[in-house]
């Protein structure tokens, strides 16, 4: 199946090549139908349906792009949220050297230089120190939960802003005082994680100091008390995330009713390659999929499938993503390199073993020695600067010495030189996509994953197939992965999906039929 994902890819690029000045348009013009329309008017599958012509394009207003901007960034939040398990908010770095960090310097110190000033009066003007008082109260008090009433009712009293107002005005005020209060307050209501930094706090003795310290803390507290609620809500936003995504997702598509355009392309070519059989040797169920009776046309379920595994093989340099798997586009190309240094990998350990005594081929300690090693030494292939072919020769170096050292360990005459320089040599092969054990592997992978794919709600899960072995680990956690993301873009997205295969797909089946 391997062979037919890459070379529909190389025959899309070829046609892409000629629309680059176009999909530059793209991003000049972007939400623009027309613009759209020009990108898509010389892609192979769009020519063999006749689809509407895109709606023309017409003004927005800026309202309308920041409430559907709004809507966008909601819903990326919440599919984070319940796809990424370690999803966390981190504090706002700004980089030293920019402007907008620059700036935020400048006021922050501008505020502090103020508020100092006025403490040194004589007498001390605590305008200022009481605002910056009202606001750690406000911020106290939305880390209470309902039922922290004692909390709330001691916050409350001893930050009165009315009462500390007067007493300034009679010269009564106590600073330190509320400094203290507040420290222990923050002390009782932050995570363990930030003891050590409320125990500083009590180590400052002057006022604006303190207070730029408290305001610090105080903002690392938040950022833990967002991911405490996002914690919290997760397992209550896994049962309703998938009714508004889509719900997001169809507001915007009546805003914008060019945004399925790539998904009808993505999915008449999956359509394609399986009614042209260009797959059927590699992936023989996937077009006989159950229940499709006499139907010359695919199988929905297969098409969908048969589409997700494209998106392995995808060539993002040069062709757009399906609007619906766009917030997964970085977990897809993620998959793509996963999926290319495991098939290195497991080409470079099928090669060894094949060569290797059948006694050391069988060792488990061995295989994952050697396994590591080469995982090793490929780390970094996902990087524009790793050479690939410096990195196998390398390995080949390496995985000789091993063999030849375990095959003495355990009685067996090393590896001779010819057979060393054959080894070596199929290796250093391995730098070619097309090499044919590197494609064979491959295939094997994609025909495991999408085997895993159609089994993922039956036991047992399939097994590796043969000679894939020694990564099964690896290739189970891709597929595990893989298979998530999927099943929940199904969820989600599965009704656009059938529409489009019935309009688009089944409609042209039939009439060639006929």
């Amino acid at each position: 199946m391997s062979e037919n994902l890459d070379k529909s890819n190389i025959n899309e690029e070829g046609k892409s090549k000629s629309n680059d000045s176009e999909q530059g348009l793209e991003d000049a013009v972007e939400g623009s139908d027309e613009a759209l329309q020009k990108i898509k008017s010389g892609s192979p599958s769009t020519q063999r349906v006749q689809r509407p012509h895109s709606s023309p394009p017409r003004f927005v207003t800026v309202e309308e792009l920041l409430e559907t901007a709004k809507g966008v960034t909601n819903m990326t939040i919440a599919h984070e949220i319940v796809i990424n398990g370690d999803f966390r908010i981190k504090p706002v770095e700004l980089p030293e050297d920019s402007l907008e960090k620059k700036v935020k310097d400048i006021v922050h110190k501008a505020f502090w230089d103020c508020l100092s000033v006025q403490l040194c009066e004589d007498p001390p003007t605590y305008d200022r120190a009481i605002k910056l008082v009202g606001e750690i109260k406000e911020t106290l008090l939305s880390f209470l939960l309902p039922g922290h009433t004692r909390l709330r009712n001691q916050i409350t009293e001893v930050l009165d802003l009315d009462l500390i107002k007067q007493e300034a005005e009679n010269g009564a005020l106590d600073i330190s005082k509320l400094a203290e209060f507040i420290i222990g307050m923050m002390g009782t209501l932050c995570a363990p994680v930030r003891d050590e930094e409320v125990k500083k706090l009590k180590d400052i003795k002057e006022i604006v100091p303190l207070f730029r310290a408290i305001f610090s803390v105080l903002d690392l507290m938040k950022v833990d008390m967002a991911n405490f609620a996002v914690s919290s809500i997760r397992p209550h936003l896994m049962q309703q995330s998938v009714e508004y995504e889509r719900k997001q997702f169809q507001e915007f598509l009546e805003k914008h009713p060019n945004s399925l355009d790539f998904v009808t392309q993505w999915l008449e070519e999956a359509a394609d390659d399986l009614m042209n059989q260009k797959y059927r040797n590699a992936l023989p169920a996937v077009g006989e999929a159950s229940g499709s009776g006499d139907s010359p046309g695919p199988d929905p379920v297969a098409v969908q499938n048969y589409a997700y595994l494209k998106l392995l093989k995808w060539d993002h340099l040069h062709r757009p993503f399906p609007e619906t798997v766009l917030m997964d586009h970085s977990r897809f190309q993620e998959f793509q390199l996963q999926l290319e240094q495991l098939t290195v990998l497991g080409a470079v350990l099928l090669v060894t073993f094949s060569m290797a005594a059948p006694g050391i081929s069988s060792r488990a300690d061995f295989a994952e020695k050697l396994k590591m090693i080469v995982k090793i030494l490929l780390t970094d292939m996902h990087l524009p600067s790793f050479h690939l072919e410096d990195a196998l020769t390398t390995v080949g170096e390496k995985v000789c010495l091993e063999v030849s050292s375990c095959l003495s360990l355990c009685g067996f005459s090393p590896l001779t030189m010819d057979k060393e320089a054959v080894l070596k040599g199929q290796i250093q092969a391995m730098a070619s996509p097309d090499n044919p054990i590197r494609r064979i592997v491959d295939s094997r992978i994609l025909t495991f994953l999408e085997t895993y794919l159609v089994s993922s709600h039956q036991k047992p899960l399939p097994t590796a197939p043969g000679g894939l072995g020694p990564v099964q680990t690896e290739l189970e956690e891709v597929a595990i992965n893989f298979v998530r993301l999927v099943n929940y873009n199904k969820m989600v997205f599965s009704p656009y999906y059938d529409a489009i295969l019935i309009r688009n797909v089944c409609w042209v089946t039939w009439s060639e039929v006929i």
